[in-house]
């Protein structure tokens, strides 16, 4: 073995450092919470979960609209839900000096900037105002819903250029890997600037990556994970010295070139554009495989969009109610607080089980049924809210919409054909690999 490679395999001190206090003892924790009878320990480590995490929540629902849990408390209840995601006394960060003194030296050692991600500061997703408004501000006009319509004619090319590709094979396909995963990381890799030869890389980079969204990884796939950042981050350095140096139209660009006060950082400059690359397609690729799997098991309701394609935006919106892209999402109280009759100190985790949320039977009429037509789809939580919304709502929306109705009036027979596997994350809810056959 090259001396290269056997460096590259030997794990460096602060990954373990760093698997241990953002993994190791969370899942040691977690573990030992599930086998006490906790539910939300048994969500977060029984692989057979993934598979089919409903019936928990509805366990979960049974005991009350807010209620303790081994990450604090706990809700499946879509208003509660609402009142967090919206409510000025809730954040996404937490207090850092607030933990002991050895988990405060732990994560100041444990800190190193090309092995970040986007659960991380100074990443949008995890830090608040008055730094969450500044970053949100640089980017939000590139997503905004005129700045997304004008993507629509880049969305419905690409998407004619990979069934054009499909279109000649043989046999069943993976729609995840040529199409579902493909589709959106081209859109979000043109809207920043990535180079065509290095797509591929990010689609592969960020797969691997988004497992740090899950808690209690095992250290192998931790490494991986953290291998695959560094990847990241060693491109981007590459990527943002280029475009300062023959900047494009795109927002990578833009961003690179702010000056004074507006100017961000090397590293907060690393964090929101991975965030962005990462969000991107994320959800878009995880939002298109579900809906195909479910169409295919409600085979009425596919052939009836395929007689009136106008019935597409409804159904992605279903699509995210019923079986939602993200999962699961946290909040801290930052003030005492009154939430569902219950008293809340500052400090207080609750865990937001998006998911559930998106089956409550208060808002959704027989929510466990799969309706196309349903009237009030839209009001899910499927994108978060409050100030975390997602900032790529639109875009994704967009994907899905050009995505599937162009997949159903090319392959309007399409049909899942073997087994299909579902992504070993609990966090996002997704296939790593569909086949299916195209007719």
């Amino acid at each position: 073995m090259a001396l290269a490679s056997v460096a590259a395999s030997v794990p460096r001190p602060r990954t373990a450092l760093r698997w241990g206090i953002r993994h190791g003892l969370p899942a040691a924790y977690l573990s030992r919470a599930a086998r006490r009878g906790d539910l939300v320990g048994r969500l977060l480590r029984d692989p057979g979960q993934r598979l089919d995490p409903y019936p928990l929540y509805e366990a979960l629902r049974a005991r009350g609209r807010l209620v303790p849990s081994s990450l604090g408390m706990v809700t499946t209840s879509h208003a509660v839900a609402t009142e967090v995601l919206r409510s000025g006394d809730f954040g996404v960060g937490w207090d850092r000096s607030a933990a002991p003194r050895w988990l405060q030296w732990g994560l100041r050692m444990a800190d190193e900037p090309d092995a970040s991600g986007v659960a991380e500061p100074p990443s949008m997703l995890v830090v608040d105002p008055p730094d969450h408004t500044r970053y949100r501000r640089l980017v939000s006009r590139a997503f905004t819903p005129r700045a997304t319509a004008a993507f629509e004619p880049l969305v419905q090319t690409t998407a004619d250029a990979l069934l054009d590709r499909l279109a000649h094979r043989t046999g069943p396909v993976d729609l995840v890997a040529g199409y579902a995963a493909q589709l959106p990381v081209l859109v979000i890799s043109e809207m920043l600037g990535v180079p065509v030869d290095r797509r591929e890389d990010f689609l592969r980079w960020g797969g691997v990556a988004a497992a740090t969204l899950d808690p209690g990884l095992p250290f192998p796939r931790y490494a991986a994970a953290e291998r695959a950042l560094r990847e990241m981050h060693g491109f981007l350095r590459g990527h943002f010295d280029r475009l300062r140096r023959h900047p494009g139209d795109d927002l990578v660009s833009q961003l690179v070139g702010l000056t004074g006060e507006e100017a961000l950082t090397e590293r907060e400059l690393h964090a929101t554009v991975m965030l962005l690359l990462g969000a991107g397609f994320e959800t878009t690729v995880n939002l298109l495989g579900n809906a195909v799997f479910l169409l295919d098991a409600h085979r009425g309701q596919w052939d009836a969009l395929v007689a009136d394609p106008s019935g597409w935006p409804a159904a992605v919106e279903e699509v995210l109610r019923h079986d939602s892209p993200v999962q699961i999402t946290g909040r801290s109280a930052t003030a005492d607080v009154q939430v569902a009759g219950r008293e809340l100190r500052a400090g207080t985790r609750v865990t937001l089980l998006l998911g559930a949320a998106n089956r409550d039977p208060e808002p959704f009429d027989l929510p466990a049924r799969f309706d196309v037509t349903r009237g009030n789809a839209r009001e899910h939580l499927a994108f978060s809210g409050g100030v975390h919304y997602c900032l790529g709502a639109g875009l994704a929306r967009l994907e899905a919409v050009v995505g599937l109705r162009t997949l159903a009036e090319r392959f309007p027979g399409l049909r899942v054909a073997g087994a299909p596997v579902r992504r070993e994350l609990q966090t996002l809810r997704g296939f790593e690999h569909l086949p299916v056959t195209l007719q």
